[in-house]
């Protein structure tokens, strides 16, 4: 892989988890996950393998399944509340959805055997 392209990818993964933890708005969070996950993908399936390809195949269809979960909660928070602040996270639904589609994304352990 050129270098100019990896350090690319490797500041584009710096950039997504910056703008992740200091939002404080549902679309910003789900901007900077989204940036991580295509900064991540070209860097996963760099070798030209097949079991790679499968791999950041896996990883993108996971990825996107919690993104929608992800913007589906922040929805639903939005419309039982009236807000799109992260902080004002009171709806059960909305929780669990917000603590599936994070699972899904940090492959903790129901969700752990899709993990590349």
């Amino acid at each position: 892989m050129n270098p100019y392209a990896k350090l690319t990818f490797l500041m584009s993964l710096m950039l997504g988890t910056t703008i992740t933890t200091s939002s404080n708005h549902w679309v910003s969070a789900w901007t900077g996950l989204e940036i991580n996950t295509l900064a991540i993908i070209p860097l996963i399936s760099k070798s030209h393998h097949p079991r790679a390809i499968e791999a950041a195949i896996k990883y993108f269809l996971v990825q996107a399944a919690a993104s929608t979960l992800l913007l589906f909660s922040s929805m639903i928070n939005a419309w039982h509340t009236g807000q799109w602040d992260i902080t004002q996270l009171n709806h059960p639904t909305s929780s669990l959805l917000l603590t599936t589609a994070i699972a899904m994304k940090l492959g903790l352990v129901p969700f752990h055997f899709w993990f590349p």
